[in-house]
């Protein structure tokens, strides 16, 4: 047996356990219902990974509910596009811009309470297969709205129904409460190196 042989058949034999312990693990994965991802951390990606989420859902045909929290001065490519391109998807912006732009406590909590309204129907309706809650963690750490109220209606949503929670923070009770948790960390930004934010890319 030559060497590549060799080495062809160790990579075979290392790839069939691989095999089995992905078998393995989709073999033990049966229940099946729709599940709370957090997507936290400090670095860049997080509305984005929720937006390929939008994407992937809006493939199958499902029904998509997005709303930004925080966001909605500045337009944005993916409200640009949902909003031109995919009516099917019930979107809300809460319009405000960000907090330290507003500098208004009261008037961010009751723009925050008024976004808030707008979710809770959507998490007492199985028709949506998907719902985004983008920068939500922000109206948590900052106390605009009520932790237990928040918590306790994504607990209680109906059963197949999958929400995406977006944002720094949140506290420890949403990552508990959260199925899958994934963090981003900001290894390096070229913003700090001084380069503007991109349309398209950034925003």
């Amino acid at each position: 047996m030559t060497d590549q042989q060799r080495d062809a058949e160790r990579h075979k034999r290392k790839m069939q356990k691989q095999k089995e312990k992905v078998d393995q693990s989709i073999a033990a994965a049966q229940d099946e219902r729709g599940v709370i991802i957090l997507l936290t951390g400090d670095g860049k990606g997080k509305s984005s990974s929720a937006f390929g989420m939008v994407m992937r859902s809006l493939g199958y045909g499902y029904k998509v509910g997005v709303v930004q929290f925080i966001k909605g001065q500045q337009l944005s490519g993916e409200e640009i596009y949902l909003r031109d391109q995919c009516p099917q998807v019930d979107f809300y912006q809460m319009g405000t811009g960000f907090t330290w732009n507003t500098q208004d406590r009261d008037g961010d909590i009751a723009a925050a309470e008024q976004t808030w309204a707008v979710v809770e129907p959507m998490l007492r309706d199985d028709s949506y297969h998907l719902v985004v809650l983008d920068e939500l963690t922000y109206m948590l750490s900052y106390k605009y709205l009520d932790e237990e109220k928040v918590l306790a209606a994504l607990a209680n949503r109906p059963r197949n129904q999958t929400v995406v929670v977006t944002g720094r923070g949140g506290g420890s009770a949403l990552r508990e409460l959260a199925d899958t948790v994934s963090e981003i960390r900001e290894i390096k930004h070229a913003y700090k190196a001084g380069v503007k934010a991109r349309r398209g890319v950034d925003f």
